[in-house]
């Protein structure tokens, strides 16, 4: 049973991790392209440190060249003039600052073969760390649409916004017009209160007409004549 729960709590909390870094996906985009940057920003300085020393080690090598160089020329001269004494002290020098020269060389070497490789490095890491904050922008944008496009599933769905203002459009033209309704009420009082009667009875021939008409006017002003 136990394992089964710790299944069950790991598989719970395996989806709100991912259900967090889909909600917090761009920030978190973000962050590790500052991370990657800060990284990009150590291997350069790192670079710069290690063409320091290269240079360095140039400028000791040649200055040790031209040390052993001159040696030898003044060594030359030393054994010309029969001062093999000086000639001897002369090679013992040239002999350690040689060797001195073979290590620098190797130490160069070595520095040559790090500065290319972190070179590539650093360009390469350059260009992802572009094309991440080109991703980036896309993923923003994307972002942006699908929760345009939600807010619109949203009030394009059950009980919108939308669906309330067409119900209440339908509502109020399927009120009673009050203008008819009136019209009717009056009609309703004259049945009741028998005044129709009367005006049936003198359409019928029965009597005159308690209300005027055009045709009343009209033969009132003819008999005038």
């Amino acid at each position: 049973m136990f394992g089964t729960l710790r299944t069950l709590i790991t598989g719970a909390n395996a989806r709100a991790e991912e259900q967090l870094r889909d909600t917090y996906s761009v920030e978190l985009i973000d962050q590790k392209i500052r991370e990657s940057e800060g990284s990009l920003k150590a291997a350069k300085l790192t670079l710069a440190s290690l063409i320091q020393r290269q240079r360095a080690e140039n400028r000791q090598i040649e200055t040790l060249e031209a040390r052993i160089k001159d040696l030898l020329s003044r060594a030359k001269q030393a054994l010309d003039g029969d001062r093999e004494d000086l000639a001897q002290t002369a090679a013992q020098a040239v002999a350690e600052m040689e060797n001195e020269l073979t290590l620098r060389r190797q130490t160069l070497d070595r520095l040559d073969r790090r500065i290319l490789q972190l070179r590539q490095s650093v360009a390469t890491a350059s260009r992802r760390i572009i094309d991440l904050k080109q991703g980036a922008m896309t993923a923003r944008a994307t972002k942006r649409e699908q929760t345009m496009q939600r807010r619109l599933n949203k009030h394009l769905g059950g009980d919108s916004p939308m669906e309330e203002a067409e119900a209440l459009i339908s509502r109020v033209l399927e009120q009673d017009d009050p203008f008819e309704q009136g019209e009717i009420l009056r009609e309703i009082d004259g049945e009741l209160g028998h005044a129709n009667i009367s005006e049936e009875l003198a359409d019928a021939g029965f009597g005159a007409r308690n209300r005027s008409s055009a045709s009343d006017v009209l033969n009132r002003l003819k008999t005038a004549k």
